[in-house]
């Protein structure tokens, strides 16, 4: 449970905040549930946590935050979305790039040799932006969804 005013951590059941006094609207000994505290002060807690769901997706899941932390879920789905994207990205680009060295070579394009390369590094500045997205969207405390592939959810 947390302090709508300040955001602290409040001990469950307390009727008080015990870092700024304001009136929790709790009874006593009422059960803290996960995922309940104020958005923004859940987003302020746990950015760390949340830039790490872009880079490392798999830490918040086994820390357990995911569970209590909607910012931070919501994040790490993203971030999970992202690589799921990038693996298909990484067999779609494989095949492409075995389709046009295949032809580069059977006509001895040397051009085409050289740009294959080029080409397929171009393809993956998309994700390098998805992922710069994603890690400003969790800094400033944004629950946007990333472009073209935020929309799917897998943790729910």
């Amino acid at each position: 449970m947390f302090c709508p005013e300040c955001g602290k951590e409040i001990p469950s059941g307390s009727k008080f905040c015990p870092a700024c006094g304001k009136s929790t609207g709790a009874a006593p000994n009422a059960p803290a549930s996960a995922g309940t505290a104020d958005p923004q002060s859940d987003a302020e807690q746990n950015k760390g946590m949340a830039v790490l769901a872009y880079i490392l997706f798999f830490i918040p899941l086994i820390a357990g935050t995911h569970k209590t932390s909607n910012f931070v879920k919501y994040h790490t789905n993203q971030g999970i979305v992202l690589v799921i994207f990038c693996v298909a990205l990484g067999i779609v680009t494989s095949i492409l790039s075995a389709i046009l060295m295949g032809i580069a070579v059977a006509s001895f394009a040397v051009g085409l040799i050289m740009a294959v390369p080029v080409i397929i590094g171009l393809i993956w500045i998309f994700p390098l932006i998805l992922v710069i997205i994603g890690i400003v969207n969790a800094v400033t405390g944004k629950m946007k969804p990333l472009p073209i592939i935020g929309k799917f959810t897998i943790l729910k």
